[in-house]
């Protein structure tokens, strides 16, 4: 004899409706799991499986390295003539008996610039198409006599040639002055500043053509203007004397 579900008493019909209900759950979060297993497991085994390692370049490092390259950069060069007199004595005691004078026409040629070795990656901030850098401070770079071009004007060892014969002396004397000559004048005439303007326009090319759209590019009023080479600095108090020969 076959009970019908409306024949059982309620509370029966109603557990027989939650265990359906619990078994449809279990079923739908079964297949919800075969569904998904390969996504799971491809999760779980991406969390301890290795993964490449991502090299990334510094910018500005790189940006620093290609501008060092360049070294020095000069941005101003001068050149200037002088007419030097120099002379010698030939002395007995206190007395003068002959003078040796030599006029030397010097060619001088002084370089500036900036000295883009001194660049570091702090001195550059870079942030998408936009970039900054701070230079740094422009400098006498090198100064020179152009021997080819310089040459002894006059040669003259007075009365009956009794002047010391001196001339390499003297030449050697007329060129250092020269040189701190054309130092004095060429910072005198604003060769630092010079300097400074053209080094940002070249550097400002530069990173524009490397593809930056805003380039800002930040120089250094010099403290002072002189040379230096070796650390040594060159006195500009030092002045042209005549050579004393007894």
């Amino acid at each position: 004899m076959k009970t019908s579900k409306a024949d059982l008493p309620f509370w029966q019909q109603l557990i027989l409706l939650s265990v359906g209900g619990i078994n449809l759950i279990v079923l739908l979060i079964i297949f919800s799991l075969w569904h998904t297993s390969d996504r799971a497991l491809n999760f779980v085994g991406n969390l301890f499986k290795p993964q490449p390692v991502k090299l990334k370049i510094d910018s500005s490092t790189l940006i620093v390295e290609r501008l060092q390259n360049l070294q020095e950069l000069t941005t101003t060069v001068q050149t200037m003539e002088k007419i030097v007199p120099t002379s010698a004595e030939r002395k007995l005691g206190d007395l003068p008996i002959a003078t040796t004078r030599l006029l030397y026409i010097a060619q001088g040629e002084i370089r500036a610039g900036v000295d883009l070795g001194e660049l570091t990656s702090q001195d550059i901030q870079i942030d998408r198409q936009r970039i900054e850098i701070d230079l740094p401070t422009a400098k006498i770079l090198d100064r020179k006599i152009d021997v080819d071009r310089s040459r002894v004007y006059d040669y003259d060892r007075g009365f009956l040639n009794l002047g010391p014969d001196v001339a390499p002396q003297l030449q050697t004397l007329a060129q250092r002055s020269t040189l701190q000559e054309i130092v004095k004048t060429a910072c005198d005439g604003g060769i630092l500043d010079n300097a400074n303007l053209r080094a940002q326009e070249s550097i400002s090319q530069l990173l524009t053509n490397l593809g930056y759209e805003r380039v800002k590019v930040n120089t250094t009023v010099p403290a002072s203007c002189e040379f230096n080479r070796d650390r040594q600095t060159v006195s500009e108090g030092e002045q042209l004397s005549p050579i004393v020969v007894n």
